[in-house]
């Protein structure tokens, strides 16, 4: 009797409560009754799909390491706590996607015109699942809806990680066999399909290899399957990359209002026509939304413009922001203000802006022209899956497999550099001097390849930039402790008058005691408004000096899961050493 009435008092909690979303009908006028019997009708519903991909400031607005703002976030701070509900537990487009994939058959249509829809369903719950395994490790499996008196899988215990990510590759595989085959960078298709085989492998590679403790087997599984992914999509030779002049390709890139097809695979698409728009000029350009810049040792990271690197010039800890922006790798000057720099549209010489950046390393990468200026008004297109990732993808493998040759280089980490007129990585070269300035960031790498991988994660630090991998990346190759390290700026000598493009005209002041007169420069007062490692003897600029940051390696690599949640079922466990 006891077993009677914990039955219908769970199946009660979770239609009101949590899972309702697992087994209802998901659209009013759709059943499976009256549904799915055009491909018109297929189309509609799975098009529902696209909402569930990232927004604006989930893609442009990381942090991390990389981009620093005036406030930190629980990851960053180390503390995360368990919620009460939802924390990113939250199931409802798995029960819209398993919907279509339980009924679309209802309608009578043949394999032929329902497989490629099948395919788009299935790569959409490949995507679901792969962000919550990121998030949490081991999660429940479901494959079909869930009805309401269903308790053995409304109280399941999470399946283990290996049969999660079986069906995540098996899901793709499904998609790249039947999804179109036409470049579009608003719909899926096979490519975009292998484009996420490729991330998904090399994250499942590098977390077994870099995390031991959770003993996982056969990395090397894994990476062959991002390689081989990678290189399908590199030789079928349907993207390539968007080159137009080095000093302005990158940049271009990303300002474009319309994805540009021949290297964006997916896009987040925005619209002044249908009113959808996202935030990043005003991200960028005001005081009001963190004020992120670039993070100092990812300005140390770009190579001179010559390949040499620049943290081997005896005084780059102390060259001012002019100096050290000089004949670089063209990929800063178009990512962050530097000397010269105007907006699309203007000719008016902006320099960077401490008031709209913490760092002084002031964002320019999705910056458009005035016109999307204000909140949320800029329209250009956001990449969720680019081709410039999937060479990464396919160095990075190959380079962890111990197969990487200078070909695959020159296939690859080469095609980046030419976009912006930078000479080609050197194997060879690569390994035989590993760069002792990246080595003491990724600690964690060994071996004949090591300096060859080093290189490989610098590229993809400096590509991917502001496009949401940071974080991912982290947790994959275990280097948590890294945002714990302090956050730094530019570097300045002490109190004084600065000229920041050397134009003649003081840009900067940096005072103490009361605020001198004059209009035109920005006046800063040191300790209140910016803070130097040194004080008035200099130093870079240090952010949010006085938070603590702490990262607890056995334990925040993966998230929470809500207490509520294990509450309604006894047979969820907790991650390890989180506690209510």
């Amino acid at each position: 009797m006891k077993k009677i009435i914990l039955a219908i008092f769970l199946a009660l909690i979770f239609v009101g409560c949590k899972t309702d979303f697992l087994e209802r009908t998901p659209l009013s006028q759709i059943s499976p009754e009256n549904a799915f019997n055009t491909e018109s009708e297929l189309q509609l519903y799975v098009n529902s799909f696209y909402n569930s991909l990232p927004s604006g400031p989930e893609i442009y607005s990381e942090d991390a390491d990389n981009i620093v703002k005036t406030s930190l976030t629980p990851e960053q701070t180390g503390n995360r706590t368990v919620p009460l509900s939802d924390g990113g537990w939250i199931w409802t487009d798995l029960r819209n996607i398993n919907y279509f994939l339980s009924n679309y058959t209802k309608g009578g249509l043949s394999p032929a015109v329902t497989n490629k829809y099948v395919g788009v369903a299935k790569f959409f719950r490949a995507y679901f699942y792969f962000n919550k395994m990121i998030r949490f490790g081991d999660v429940p499996w479901y494959s079909k809806v869930i009805e309401s008196n269903d308790i053995e899988n409304l109280t399941k215990a999470r399946d283990p990680r290996q049969l999660v990510i079986d069906s995540v590759i098996a899901d793709l595989d499904f998609a790249i066999a039947n999804c179109n085959t036409t470049v579009r960078s608003d719909q899926v298709t096979k490519w975009t399909a292998l484009a996420l085989k490729s991330r998904i492998c090399l994250f499942e590679g590098s977390f077994r290899k870099y995390h031991p403790e959770f003993n996982l087997p056969d990395a090397d599984l894994f990476w062959k399957k991002s390689a081989d992914a990678s290189k399908e999509l590199m030789s079928a030779e349907s993207y390539g990359l968007y080159v137009s002049t080095p000093d302005k390709s990158y940049g271009e890139l990303f300002s474009s209002t319309s994805a540009i097809p021949r290297e964006i695979i997916l896009a987040k698409k925005f619209s002044t026509e249908l009113q959808v728009f996202h935030n990043v000029n005003d991200y960028t350009i005001t005081a009001t939304q963190g004020k992120p810049g670039l993070e100092k040792s990812l300005v140390n990271s770009y190579l001179n413009k010559d390949g040499s690197r620049f943290t081997d010039v005896t005084n780059y800890q102390t060259l001012q922001f002019y100096d050290e922006v000089q004949n670089r790798d063209p990929r800063l000057s178009q990512t962050i203000r530097t000397p010269g720099y105007t907006r699309i549209g203007d000719n008016v010489v902006k320099v960077p802006e401490f008031g709209s950046s913490v760092t002084g390393y002031q964002l320019t990468k999705f910056v458009t022209g005035n016109g999307g200026d204000g909140a949320n008004h800029s329209n250009n297109d956001l990449p969720l899956l680019r081709y410039a990732e999937v060479l990464l993808n396919y160095a990075e493998a190959k380079a962890e497999l111990n197969e990487l040759t200078q070909n695959d280089i020159n296939i690859s980490i080469k095609l980046l550099r030419d976009r912006v007129g930078m000479p080609n990585l050197i194997l060879e070269t690569a390994n035989n001097t590993p760069d002792p300035y990246l080595g003491n960031i990724y600690n964690n790498v060994t071996g004949a390849n090591k300096g060859i991988i080093l290189e490989i994660r610098r590229e993809r630090r400096i590509e991917l930039v502001m496009e949401g991998f940071r974080w991912n990346d982290i947790y994959r190759w275990k280097l948590g402790r890294l945002v714990t390290n302090p956050f730094k700026g530019m570097y300045f000598p002490g109190l004084g008058q600065y000229d920041l493009d050397r134009n003649g005209t003081i840009d900067l002041v940096i005072y103490e005691g009361t605020k001198p007169g004059g209009n035109g420069p920005t006046y800063l007062k040191l300790g209140s408004e910016i803070d130097l490692e040194n004080g008035n003897n200099g130093g870079n600029v240090v952010v949010n000096k006085n938070i603590i940051k702490k990262f607890n390696e056995d334990r925040d690599y993966l998230f929470p899961l809500p207490s509520q949640e294990i509450l309604l079922n006894p047979n969820l466990s907790q991650n390890n050493l989180w506690t209510p």
